[in-house]
């Protein structure tokens, strides 16, 4: 008969309350181990590049992943958050965290739609269709409901019948760009979407 000396009880018994512990937070070596393997696989030989969210004025920072396809377009693999990135640290918002559907979602609209009034279906139209029709549809509501004085007689020239919201997306600029342009039409109902 052997003798089991009091360090190998010590040894055997830290090893395992070791995996009792590990293995009760979940921690699973086979699973860690094939999601590696997998990432690993997936983005192995793409290049990375640096990028920015564009959701909203935080600036998170973006790793994207991309590889050249056999036909030689540019294929994108994969978008995460950039860890060492000090504003987010490899972390994004619900927002963020979808970036890639932005890219390459078969649902997203690639060309301007129009659905005429009275129209049951949308029709494809030319970019300059639609900004001229957008110019047409605010000279319209502008006239119709602009108000040079008001109930005390008082000169206040504005317009209550269009509202603009700007994207959280925007530049300081940007921002300030499109409500002097507003301010100029006369709308007094503007907000600015910059709350994540």
């Amino acid at each position: 008969m052997t003798e089991v000396t009091r360090r190998e009880i010590l040894k055997i018994g830290l090893a395992g309350s070791g995996a009792i512990v590990a293995t009760g937070l979940g921690f699973d070596v086979a699973v860690a181990e094939s999601t590696k393997v997998k990432q690993s696989l997936r983005i192995s030989g793409a290049t990375e590049s640096h990028s920015v969210c564009p959701y909203c004025a935080v600036g998170c920072a973006l790793l994207t992943y991309t590889r050249k396809a056999a036909n030689g377009s540019v294929q994108l693999l994969q978008i995460e958050g950039d860890p060492d990135s000090p504003v987010n640290e490899g972390r994004l918002c619900p927002k963020g965290a979808t970036a890639m559907q932005l890219a390459i979602s078969p649902r997203r609209v690639e060309a301007p739609l129009y659905r005429a009034p009275g129209a049951s279906d949308w029709r494809k139209v030319t970019w300059d269709f639609m900004l001229d029709k957008i110019a047409q549809n605010i000279k319209a509501s502008r006239d119709a409901t602009f108000v040079t004085v008001d109930g005390n007689g008082n000169t206040v020239n504005r317009c209550e019948g269009i509202a603009f919201a700007g994207g959280a997306a925007f530049s300081s600029e940007e921002g300030y760009l499109a409500t002097k342009l507003m301010r100029g039409l006369g709308l007094v109902h503007l907000e600015q979407q910059a709350r994540v």
